[in-house]
């Protein structure tokens, strides 16, 4: 489990408590939250630990020797740390299955550790895709790794998609046209601010932002949402992972997040995944596919959700969904600027250094210059250079200040 201690690796843990006789968690890494990662060791018993920043292994060691002896594990585990533990963890030799839930572009070396390890993966760090769909497609390929999508968007499509040829291979590694599929209908809740005017998104705050309606997620993404740039950024990993193009790959709002996602096939047909907005469930497809686990979990029951709706974006309001589509059909390192310079922005935010409305912004001004230095078939290291001049790009414009001052400066 990579990023045992976030949002996804909680929720991965406690299906594997929920169900001891079907999983075993052999590896956990984590990044700061040390307090739940020692309980997750003792709850999980797993044969390795890996830690982000190796200069807190110590720390680590200190507090699971401090246990009392009838709370400690059983078989103390391995630890290590640092990217190079990171990787040792995504290549684990007992590991059959890689679920990769670190937020950002930071998971991108340990999901590539994991693929050239030939594991299948479950793969909740959409940032692998879009930073480095051209440079991970190819490494899938050589390697004969499957690729699961855990997002709820993505498993949706993939559960529709069940029966086909190409979903008893699972393998969305070679970045071609699924055979028959026509259109995908990526749906969005609308975030935090689905119900505001575009007006008002002038008085948004931090807390405002990362309040979702329906999904309990981590505070970056919950930004993301209130942005739609997570909805653009599934764009372009729907891109990699079933190969249509830009046009055929849409967004719908769809307040009420009980359709996940849909499908329309060459006969016209649309299929639908539905139900409640819950991610252990995509989660546990990832972990159970082929199969299906009978769970107790609530079921769901359209007469209490009463009515479905949708509606078009608006892409006033959602500046940040253009800017993906534009991204995304420049191709190359521009995708990986682009998810780069949401990451540095949404952290300015969430450090109440930038408004709100700042971040399309500047990350706009991130992409227009790097327009002259896209690079169309970039290898890792490219990848890895444009990343870090995006988030240094959108520093050095946060330093220089911005158009806006931040709400909560303002309340001051």
């Amino acid at each position: 489990m990579l990023g045992s201690t976030g949002s996804i690796g909680t929720q991965t843990l406690q299906i594997a408590e929920e169900f001891p006789d079907q999983f075993r968690v052999v590896a956990l890494t984590a990044g700061r939250n040390l307090d739940l990662l020692v309980e997750q060791i003792q709850r999980h018993q797993p044969e390795l630990v890996a830690l982000a920043d190796a200069e807190r292994l110590p720390e680590l060691q200190q507090r699971l020797d401090a246990l009392d002896p009838s709370q400690k594990p059983g078989q103390p585990p391995q630890l290590v740390g640092g990217p190079d533990g990171l990787n040792v963890a995504a290549s684990w030799d007992t590991a059959d299955l890689v679920v990769t839930g670190i937020v950002g572009c930071a998971g991108l070396l340990p999901t590539l550790a994991a693929v050239r390890a030939g594991k299948d993966l479950a793969l909740a760090n959409k940032e692998t895709l879009i930073a480095a769909g051209p440079v991970v497609l190819p490494e899938l390929k050589k390697s004969g790794s499957r690729l699961l999508p855990a997002d709820s968007e993505h498993s949706a499509i993939f559960q529709c998609l069940q029966g086909t040829p190409w979903a008893e291979n699972a393998r969305l590694s070679t970045g071609v046209p699924t055979p028959g599929l026509r259109r995908i209908q990526l749906t969005a809740s609308g975030g935090a601010f689905r119900d505001w005017q575009a007006a008002d998104l002038e008085n948004a705050t931090v807390a405002d932002a990362t309040s979702h309606p329906n999904w309990s997620m981590g505070r970056k993404i919950t930004v993301d949402s209130a942005t739609l740039m997570n909805k653009g950024l599934e764009v372009i990993e729907a891109h990699y992972l079933f190969g249509l193009d830009y046009d055929h790959i849409e967004i719908v709002i769809h307040p009420q997040s009980i359709i996940h996602s849909m499908i329309e096939l060459a006969d016209s047909s649309v299929l639908a995944q539905l139900g409640w907005p819950d991610m252990k469930l995509p989660i546990l497809y990832c972990l159970s596919w082929p199969s299906r686990q009978e769970t107790p979990w609530r079921r769901l029951d359209l007469t209490e959700v009463g009515q479905l709706t949708f509606r078009a974006p608006d892409t006033t309001k959602y500046p940040c969904m253009e800017l993906a589509y534009a991204a995304g059909r420049a191709g190359g390192t521009m995708p990986a600027v682009l998810n780069a310079a949401n990451e540095e922005a949404v952290a300015q935010f969430l450090e109440e250094r930038i408004h709100f409305l700042d971040i399309p912004e500047v990350i706009e001004a991130a992409c227009e210059r790097h327009k002259p230095d896209l690079m169309n078939h970039p290898q890792l290291e490219d990848v890895l250079s444009v990343d870090r001049w995006a988030r240094e790009a959108v520093r050095e414009q946060v330093s220089r200040g911005t158009r806006r001052v931040p709400v909560a400066a303002l309340a001051a």
